[in-house]
C-alpha cells in the first residue's frame, strides 16, 4: 500500500477491544513519530505510554480536576459526569500522551515545536493504520490540565498535543468523504 493509499484509508476509530498491542508495535509508532520534520532539529516531542493502572491514575486525576471546576459534585448528574471523566482513559488498552517541550533556544518558537509534534502524531496515526491498529487523536480539558502535566513531569509551558488512544478496532471503519479540494483551495499566481 502506498503512503497516499494509507492516508486515504486512515480513519479515527473510537471503539476498541481490550487486546493490547505489542511493545514492538508501539515502538514502531514512536520511531515513525521521530521522523517528523522539526524546526532546527530540536526534536521537541515527549512520549508517555500508559497501560494498565497508569490509565486509571490518569482518569482519577482528570476526574479530580473536573470536580474542582464544577459548582457542585454531589448530584447524580455530577457523579455521572465525574465517572465518565474517570473512565475516559479506559476506552482503549493503550494511551500515548504526546507532548511538545517548550523551546529552550531563543530562535525556536513554541508554535514550531507544537507543529512538529502534530506532524509526529500524524506519522503515528498513519503507521498505526499500516500495521492494523486502531487509533484516535483526542484532546479535551486533560491536555491543558496542570495536574495532568505535573503527573507526567511536564512543565506548565510544555504542551500536550495529543492523547492517542490505541488498540484494535471493535467497530467497522466509518465512512469518510472529505470536502472537495476546490472548496478549500485558492490558486494564487498559478499559471497552466
Amino acid at each position: 500500500m502506498s503512503v497516499f493509499e494509507t492516508i486515504q484509508r486512515r480513519h479515527s476509530i473510537g471503539q476498541m477491544t481490550d487486546q493490547v498491542p505489542t511493545r514492538a508495535q508501539i515502538e514502531q509508532l514512536l520511531v515513525a513519530a521521530t521522523h517528523a520534520p522539526n524546526h532546527r532539529k530540536v526534536e521537541p516531542w515527549r512520549f508517555f505510554v500508559l497501560a494498565g493502572k497508569a490509565r486509571e491514575e490518569l482518569g482519577s486525576i482528570m476526574a479530580a480536576s473536573l470536580a474542582e471546576r464544577m459548582r457542585e459534585t454531589s448530584s447524580e448528574k455530577a457523579q455521572t459526569q465525574l465517572a465518565k471523566e474517570r473512565n475516559k482513559p479506559l476506552r482503549s488498552p493503550i494511551l500515548i500522551v504526546v507532548a511538545a517541550e517548550a523551546p529552550r533556544q531563543a530562535n525556536v518558537l513554541a508554535i514550531e515545536n507544537i507543529e512538529a509534534v502534530a506532524a509526529a502524531v500524524e506519522n503515528m496515526l498513519l503507521t498505526a493504520e499500516e500495521i492494523g491498529l486502531a487509533a484516535i487523536w483526542r484532546t479535551g480539558d486533560a491536555v491543558t490540565d496542570p495536574r495532568v502535566k505535573a503527573w507526567l513531569g511536564l512543565s506548565s509551558e510544555d504542551h500536550i498535543v495529543s492523547i492517542l488512544y490505541l488498540g484494535y478496532a471493535a467497530m467497522a471503519q466509518p465512512e469518510r468523504t472529505p470536502r472537495p479540494i476546490s472548496e478549500k483551495t485558492a490558486w494564487l499566481g498559478w499559471e497552466e
